[in-house]
Parts: C-alpha cells; structure tokens; sequence
C-alpha cells in the first residue's frame, strides 16, 4: 500500500468518525443526551439490569466514564443505581420507564443516522458493509496480526 492511498483512507475514516459522531450528537441532544449515553440505555434495553463493570466492558469503556454516564443518567430518571445483593461493592444499574421510551426514541434516530449515513450507496454494497466495517474495527484493536 503506498503512503497517497493510506492517508486517503485514514482521512476518510477519520471524516467519517467526527462527522457520524457530530450528527448523532445532533440527533441525541433533544432527548437531553451526550453521545455514548445512548450506547449505555441501549445495552440495557438489550440485556436488562446489568453491573457497572459489566457495562463497562460491553461498552469498551472504562469504569469512571460508565460511573459518569450512569450518575448523569439517574439524575436525568432514565435509570436507576441500587447495590448489587450478592456483592456489596458492586452496583446494579436499571432502567427506568423512562429509559425505556428514551431507547424507543433512541432506536429510531439510529435508523434515521444509518439511513443518512449509507444513502445513495448501492445495494449490493450496503449488503457487506457492515462485515467489512466489522473486519476493519477488528483490525484496529491494538493487537498485532495473527
């Protein structure tokens, strides 16, 4: 691969990156949400109640950014902290009825983000996008090759 073609790519990607994150951090804040905090309502949307640990590492964040996230979020009465009965040191993190509906609305933007995000690009690419950008965000995860 030569240097021209590298730095188009990275270029591209990293646009990519700033402008998808821009334009969801439009799409979130009238629900009053920064992005990433959707990621955590839709985890638990997913999974149901879960430790902080447990959403830090399905979220690929460290523990002081979920503990942030989760305090922000409980003000706001999308979730709800208690501590966990079977370990004292670990707190149990909920939605809320209104966290649910937020994750409604959260799942709808999402359609509406993808559907911006991929327009005018042909079917049959659209097919494998979502493989190839899985490959390359495997490619990227700091562990040398195989």
């Amino acid at each position: 691969m030569n240097l021209e073609y590298a730095d188009a790519l990275n270029q591209a990607i990293r646009l990519l990156s700033l402008r998808h994150r821009a334009r969801a951090a439009q799409l979130l804040a009238p629900l009053g949400l920064h992005v990433g905090q959707e990621a955590l309502l839709l985890e638990l949307d997913r999974t149901g109640p879960r430790i902080q640990a447990q959403l830090s590492e399905a979220l690929g964040c460290e523990p002081p950014s979920v503990t942030l996230m989760t305090r922000k979020l409980e003000t706001s009465g999308h979730i709800e902290r208690t501590p966990d009965p079977t370990d004292k040191r670990a707190t149990v993190v909920a939605l809320t009825d209104s966290g649910k509906a937020v994750a409604e609305q959260i799942r709808q933007l999402w359609v509406t983000l993808a559907e911006e995000t991929v327009r005018d690009l042909p079917a049959e690419m659209l097919e494998q996008l979502p493989g190839i950008l899985h490959t390359m965000s495997t490619n990227v995860n700091g562990k040398p090759p195989a």
